[in-house]
């Protein structure tokens, strides 16, 4: 039969649950665990008063740090900038090497072309082609000088035209068709005179390889079209870099470009071929870049099979320090007055006036 405790005894296990509370802990589970007392409140509590009683300082706030995410990297850019410059050079030294292998249209007719056998050659359709390029390029020009990023969306522009025109230089030196018309006219071969040669790449690197301007008097160059490279990529880089609420305007971009492409066939000017390649090179090259820049998880997965390409590390050298999708974010490219002349006390008059208060 249990004994009734006398009056003013605890039980033992009462006394070991109190006296770890009175130090400031509760015992649970065999772990201490810290309890809030009364005494720490009233220090925090008297502490905020003190604060409030003595302003005597400024607070202000101070974002946290943000890494540039698009940096700009203008030194990137001016080697993408020699890199396109150094192919297209090199592309007119390849056309002046193979127009000495072209075979004389009297000898080797053009070849069976479906699109020929249907489409009579319109005289006047290659000069359309030109001048949809020249157009199309100078709204690039202008929009690209406009955009915030421009030296992000510049060195790719670069670089795609550059890879553009060293896989052609590859398809023309590699496979010489004969003329796809008996009404071109080749410029005569020179058989060797270096000096001349020399000044015909000039000449087409003045004229910026235009027939219009009189410089592109060579043949051999149609596997695959330049004049089709150029009216695609300018129209996907015009479109990818502008808002895509301005349907309008990329619908004028789409028939500056299809119109162009469609007359060189209709001029006669290149095989349907040479355009249909052109068009599919330049197009794929310019979506898988894009798809590798824009997601992030597929620059370091082991399952990308676009790692194999051989331009991937020089995809990484310009791309390993852009972390987001470039935004569509224009602005003018001008700031004045310039940062130098700003005076930089005006930042802190706010703070001033509040210290003299």
């Amino acid at each position: 039969m249990a004994t009734p405790m006398l009056h003013g005894e605890r039980d033992p296990t009462t006394a070991s649950l109190e006296l770890p509370m009175q130090a400031g802990v509760m015992a649970i589970g065999g772990k201490a665990c810290p309890v809030h007392t009364p005494g720490s409140e009233d220090a925090k509590r008297g502490l905020r008063k003190a604060m409030a009683r003595h302003r005597d300082y400024v607070k202000i706030s101070v974002p946290p740090a943000k890494a540039n995410r698009l940096p700009a990297e203008w030194c990137k850019t001016l080697v993408a900038f020699f890199y396109a410059a150094f192919n297209l050079v090199l592309t007119t030294v390849v056309i002046t090497v193979v127009h000495e292998r072209v075979p004389a249209k009297e000898s080797s007719p053009p070849l069976p072309d479906k699109f020929f056998d249907y489409i009579d050659r319109v005289k006047w359709a290659f000069t359309v082609t030109e001048v949809n390029g020249m157009v199309l390029v100078s709204i690039w020009t202008i929009q690209l000088f406009f955009h915030k990023y421009k030296s992000i969306a510049g060195r790719r522009f670069f670089f795609l035209i550059g890879t553009l025109y060293l896989y052609r230089c590859v398809t023309m030196y590699i496979t010489t068709l004969p003329v796809p018309g008996m009404h071109m006219t080749c410029a005569p071969k020179l058989h060797g005179d270096s000096q001349a040669k020399m000044q015909r790449v000039l000449q087409l690197i003045t004229g910026g390889g235009l027939s219009i301007t009189g410089s592109h008097l060579m043949c051999g160059d149609f596997l695959y079209s330049g004049h089709t490279v150029m009216l695609t990529l300018t129209y996907l880089f015009i479109k990818e870099y502008s808002p895509k609420s301005f349907w309008w305007y990329h619908l004028m971009c789409w028939l500056l470009s299809a119109v162009g492409i469609v007359c060189i066939l209709v001029a006669h000017e290149h095989y349907s071929v040479d355009v249909v390649v052109a068009y599919f090179i330049t197009s794929r090259l310019f979506w898988w870049y894009h798809t590798m820049a824009n997601l992030q998880t597929l620059k370091c997965s082991p399952n990308n099979y676009l790692t194999h390409t051989w331009w991937n590390p020089v995809f990484n050298f310009f791309e390993r320090n852009v972390q987001t999708p470039v935004p569509c974010s224009y602005c003018w490219p001008i700031t004045w007055p310039p940062a130098c002349l700003v005076n930089p006390c005006e930042k802190y008059s706010m703070v001033q006036s509040t210290r003299e208060e």
